[in-house]
């Protein structure tokens, strides 16, 4: 017997079950998502297409269109310290500064100019103006002194450094002196070195806003230069990235349509201006949409949900552990009321990259923020990954797709087996090829770029070579074939989420296995009572691999507040973190040593750093004096004391 058609139903039956066949399609494969994703995509480069075929690639004309039509011109643009500039202002301001840089520091087109500033208002006013004298932003990180910052500034080539009068410590004489040589730009002369004091803000107020010619901002290519922005250091010296006009554009566009950002939207961060996720995500998301941009000053736990609420927050971003921060802070509640002031916002959307697993639910619902949307990037990267998550499905996932996405992912991106011990791709020793590994193991993710033109998508660092290439894989699933290398250990899971393993590097071998840190630190973050861990390998004499070592910060030290040496576990603390450990993990993967500190090293971005501790590993002359080590022995932690480091150095001790 044949089955009815739709038309034969009466419509009362039909329209339901159609509705639900759609329904479960669509959660099936995930339809409306990847459809959501590819329209945000194409329209970002069409609209980049438009721009750069009118030269009007520069953000500046973006500033110009919100501030010259009647429709925004007055709307908030950027919020910072109690104070509100519209677009048009904002404008103003960036022709102020223009020609300030030009007039009187002399500055000109395709000139670089290197900023060290905390977050402020002035910080975007500054790099607007240098832009509409068709000039380049190089960002140095606030936080550098000493070499690092030496470093960061030479690699720059910038002539002028503008520096905040609040980071003025990082500048003392033998620092001023050293930027003051001729030598100092291999050769090209000296860095003029100025304070933003209250002097020269005044200078530049009374500047008249004189707009230059288009020509000064004219025949850019949508992988020219746009700024710089370092990476952070965390294994080396910083190196400036090349951020071009592309990325500027595809980011920016891309999140806006992706979150549905518009006039209505207020976007809070104190993430570093510094860098792009809060930059490029954050202010160029807010210039391209319309939205409102509030700016804090530096990151604090203590008041962030705050400063959220009180500026009317729609959107907040985040970085790493900043999150978890939050989360230590006691929950406020209305002294007279009552109320839980901790879900009275108007917050929408909690966005950014690196939210563990084990914070991602507690957060959402602790503050009752329905979506987080996580995303997977790199600031030299080509490409990354996107979630949008409103349930339970994709919590813990730096991105998501369905079938539409994993024809267009599996034709762009490539997870490669890894050879841990030299910490390249894996090649097959007949054919010289990598390998790819089964969906849901964990191996290195490459992004495709053009062989032949790697530039078109991949800029690199500025003025150095070797450090690009060495991002570049070739031959990879065929020969003359060519890939970007994150650096980075996924896993794609069968369902289409993609989650972060490890940062190549941080994973180490013990026991002939191999030990992702990252996804021990999951474990011990879930314990109730640690706050924070982080996990890496360390080596030991007379015994080959690396053994795990956790660096953990309790909940009871947060609660303390205290700074000095770091509060000892209780010995009840100690047998349940190695019971859940051992629970939770195999044998190999349970760390042997643990590292208890007052408060855990960091990036100026909420990221973990690993290579102080890698390097100082369990001998107890290197780790520092406030900090306590203890060592896995049969079913618990105990401490680790000298005479037990000589143990193990005398090859006393086989672990």
């Amino acid at each position: 017997m044949p089955l009815p058609l739709v038309s034969d139903l009466p419509l009362k039956i039909a329209l339901p079950a159609a509705a639900a066949a759609a329904a479960y399609l669509n959660a099936r494969w995930a339809l409306s998502h990847d459809i959501g994703l590819i329209t945000s995509g194409l329209k970002m480069a069409l609209k980049a297409r438009v721009a750069e075929r009118g030269d009007r690639l520069n953000l500046f004309y973006n500033l110009e269109t919100q501030a010259l039509s009647p429709a925004t011109a007055d709307n908030d643009f950027i919020v910072y310290n109690g104070r509100t500039w519209s677009f048009r202002e904002t404008y103003l301001m960036a022709l102020r500064y223009g020609a300030w840089f030009k007039n009187v520091r002399g500055v000109r087109q395709k000139d670089i100019v290197a900023i060290d500033f905390m977050n402020s208002s002035t910080f975007i006013f500054m790099t607007l103006g240098l832009w509409s004298i068709g000039a380049i932003p190089a960002f140095i990180n606030y936080n550098l002194s000493g070499k690092p910052l030496t470093h960061s500034v030479r690699t720059s080539s910038a002539k002028l450094l503008i520096v905040d009068e609040e980071v003025r410590n990082c500048f003392p004489p033998e620092q001023l002196k050293t930027f003051a040589s001729e030598s100092f730009r291999d050769g090209k002369g000296p860095v003029e070195v100025v304070f933003h004091t209250p002097d020269i803000e005044a200078e530049v107020l009374g500047m008249e806003p004189a707009r230059e010619e288009d020509k000064v901002r004219g025949g850019q290519a949508a992988r020219d230069m746009a700024l710089l922005i370092y990476t952070s250091g965390t294994t080396g010296l910083p190196k400036p990235a090349i951020v071009c006009w592309k990325k500027c554009w595809a980011a920016s566009l891309f999140v806006g349509d992706w979150m549905k950002v518009g006039p209505s939207d207020r976007f809070f961060t104190c993430m570093p201006l510094y860098h792009s996720s809060a930059y490029i995500m954050g202010f160029a998301t807010c210039l391209f949409n319309g939205a409102t941009l509030v700016i804090g000053r530096k990151f604090s736990a203590r008041t962030f949900m705050k400063e959220a609420r009180e500026n009317d927050a729609t959107i907040i971003q985040y970085v790493g552990e900043t999150l978890r921060y939050i989360m230590a802070v006691p929950p406020e509640i209305d002294a007279t009321t009552g109320e839980d002031l901790d879900k009275k916002h108007n917050i929408r959307v909690a966005f950014g990259n690196g939210l563990r697993p084990d914070i991602w639910n507690r957060f959402k619902d602790r503050f009752n923020i329905p979506t987080i949307c996580e995303f997977y990037a790199a600031t030299e990267g080509t490409s990354g990954s996107w979630n949008q998550s409103s349930n339970d499905f994709s919590a813990g996932a730096i991105g998501r797709n369905g079938v539409l996405g994993n024809f267009i992912l599996g034709r762009g991106s490539a997870i490669v087996d890894v050879d841990h011990e030299t910490q390249e791709p894996w090649r097959d020793p007949k054919t010289g090829l990598c390998k790819k590994v089964p969906r849901g193991d964990p191996g290195e993710l490459l992004f495709v770029i053009d062989a032949n033109d790697p530039k078109a998508n991949f800029q690199g660092y500025f003025q150095n070579n070797q450090a690009t290439e060495s991002k570049i894989v070739r031959d990879v699933l065929k020969k003359g074939d060519a890939y970007f290398r994150t650096g980075d250990m996924v896993r794609w899971d069968r369902d289409g989420r993609w989650f972060f393993s490890d940062r190549l590097g941080d994973t180490y071998r013990w026991k002939s296995e191999n030990v992702s840190t990252n996804e021990v630190g999951e474990v011990l973050g879930s314990h109730a009572e640690v706050h924070e861990a982080n996990v890496y390998g360390v080596a030991l004499p007379n015994h080959d691999g690396r053994a795990g070592c956790a660096a953990i910060v309790f909940n009871q030290q947060v609660a303390s507040g205290t700074s000095g040496p770091a509060l000892e576990p209780s010995r009840a603390t100690l047998d349940s973190l190695a019971a859940h450990t051992l629970q939770n993990l195999p044998r190999f993967a349970a760390p042997l040593f643990l590292r208890v500190a007052t408060e855990m090293q960091s990036t100026g971005n909420n990221k973990q750093q690993k290579h102080v501790l890698r390097s100082e590993g369990v001998d107890p002359s290197l780790v520092s004096k406030n900090d306590r080590l203890y060592w896995l022995q049969g079913s618990t932690y105990v401490p680790f004391e000298p005479k037990d480091w000589a143990q193990v150095t005398g090859g006393q001790v086989r672990l």
